[in-house]
């Protein structure tokens, strides 16, 4: 069997990164998001990435940390509300942004990962989505051609992971992940527990090992809440 496991993330990314290089990152908002290899590309120097994930972290956490180094050359994404240094180098024209909606965004990459090199959708018919893209007429109705995502690396994180690479998402960390996983040349996991090869129910594992080539454990994990929403305290 080969050996899956590293270390740590820096080991486990290198030889992997380099300037220019095209990363798919998994996650949702903060949940389930690759941290500890976010900081070793933080501090690998590595620039002028092409990333796409959901959304971009906030200002200081998740890929915000690459944003905060300008280290981003671009981004794909779909929600970027809640990070101030995204607004601000978007809008001075630092930061090259291609807006994607969420699905669609979803659907490149796991069409990039199954080798599928675009698709149409309509999604996006009629609004900036749809400036500079192919326009075909099917039964009458008006569909996008949207492109695949493939990137050089994707990063991504799992619940619990066998020796094999088999992964488990927990929840909702398993929107982004899954498909990020497959998109990519080589896909680099970190995760919270691994057990051993054979383990896992089968009908249990959302990722097939055959999809990651290394593997880190990053626990243990300070659980990020990405806008917090309280009630104030009742009167006594």
């Amino acid at each position: 069997m080969v050996k899956k496991l590293y270390s740590d993330a820096a080991s486990a990314l290198e030889g992997l990164l380099f300037d220019g290089m095209h990363l798919c990152a998994g996650g949702f908002g903060l949940c389930g998001i690759p941290e500890r290899l976010i900081d070793a590309i933080r501090d690998s120097g590595v620039k002028d990435l092409t990333i796409a994930s959901n959304n971009a972290g906030i200002d200081g956490e998740g890929l915000g940390k690459l944003l905060r180094t300008r280290q981003v050359k671009k981004m794909i994404s779909s929600y970027v509300g809640e990070n101030k240094e995204f607004e601000r180098q978007y809008l001075a024209g630092e930061l090259e942004v291609e807006f994607c909606p969420q699905g669609t965004l979803a659907e490149r990459c796991r069409a990039g990962g199954a080798g599928i090199p675009g698709f149409y959708t309509k999604t996006g018919v009629g609004t900036a989505v749809a400036e500079g893209k192919e326009v075909k007429n099917f039964d009458g109705q008006d569909y996008i051609l949207e492109r695949g995502i493939f990137a050089d690396v994707a990063i991504v994180k799992g619940w619990k992971a066998d020796e094999s690479g088999n992964l488990i998402f927990r929840k909702t960390a398993r929107n982004f992940n899954q498909p990020m996983a497959t998109a990519a040349k080589i896909c680099v996991a970190e995760v919270e527990e691994v057990v051993p090869t054979g383990s896992l129910d089968p009908d249990a594992i959302h990722l097939p090992g055959i999809y990651v080539k290394r593997m880190i454990v990053g626990a243990p994990y300070d659980k990020k809440i990405e806008f917090r929403t309280v009630r104030q305290r009742e009167a006594a």
